[in-house]
């Protein structure tokens, strides 16, 4: 392959990894599993290097995280209306971001390679069930805010909080270690907290996965200076381009538009990844 075929060849890889991390920030910001979209691409990029897959993954995480951060700031209106409760959830999304992301880190990248069919599938099945999720949160959300004057600091028990406190953190676990599919668990379990209607709920969702992902990618960032991780800067810079458009763009269709084919058709892409992840562990190909 000759010089000019190599450029091309970077250029189409560099259009197709910001088209797929704006397409990833966009459906993050909707409900979440935009590492469906960007992992195996960056996998197959990067696959001939060692720890390529765990590579991709931390690559992933800092790319989308701009996504994140422009999501979180386009439902600022919705946050300030949420009940001030709520923000003590950052702490336990913090230190299980670490956990998770340290876990990452300090496993043999062959132990990742195993899980990744199984994070794959888990995700594609949280995808599919995205629908009954949301509706579950909203309806559990709006019933308990018709009997209750619920948006103030003392409508949480202690024992509630405690209760959401412990399932953000077992989130933001996975979320530091793969994180595909967070943004739905945390609607499921924010939607029995009683926020009100699915722009409240996203506009929590969204800071916490917000906190999640920075907290894993700064984590991956200094590993990186340390030599105890790996990260594709270059792809880092073409993700973060593509992702800080799509999480904004994201916010802005969420509002308008039913979310049924863009769910469709990523968690189609979850199921046959998955299929493709589980064939290569079990060398069903070649």
């Amino acid at each position: 392959m000759n010089g000019e075929e190599q450029t091309i060849n970077l250029i189409l890889d560099a259009i197709l990894l910001a088209t797929v991390s704006f397409c990833g920030a966009a459906v993050n910001s909707v409900a979440g599993g935009g590492t469906l979209l960007t992992f195996p691409v960056l996998g197959a990029m990067l696959s001939d290097i060692p720890g390529g897959m765990v590579t991709a993954n931390t690559t992933s995480t800092i790319g989308l995280w701009p996504g994140a951060l422009t999501a979180a700031w386009a439902y600022r209106d919705e946050r300030r209306a949420t009940p001030e409760w709520s923000r003590w959830l950052l702490v336990p999304s913090i230190t299980g971001a670490l956990l998770g992301s340290v876990a990452l880190i300090g496993l043999p990248s062959s132990s990742f390679n195993r899980l990744v069919p199984w994070l794959v599938l888990l995700a594609a099945i949280l995808f599919a069930l995205q629908p009954w999720i949301s509706s579950l949160s909203v309806r559990s959300s709006t019933s308990s805010c018709e009997n209750n004057d619920l948006l103030n600091r003392d409508s949480l028990s202690q024992r509630s909080l405690a209760w959401m406190a412990c399932s953000q953190f077992l989130i933001a676990v996975y979320g530091g270690y793969f994180g595909a599919g967070i943004g739905i668990l945390m609607l499921a379990s924010l939607g029995m907290a009683r926020l009100g209607d699915i722009h409240r709920l996203n506009s929590v969702k969204n800071e916490l996965a917000t906190a999640v992902n920075g907290t894993a990618a700064g984590l991956f960032v200094l590993g990186s200076f340390a030599g105890l991780s790996n990260v594709h800067w270059p792809s880092v810079g073409v993700m973060a381009c593509g992702s800080l458009a799509g999480g904004l763009v994201g916010s802005v269709l969420a509002r308008r538009i039913p979310a049924a084919l863009v769910r469709h058709g990523v968690a189609a892409i979850g199921f046959l990844l998955a299929a493709y992840y589980f064939g290569r562990e079990w060398q069903l190909f070649g």
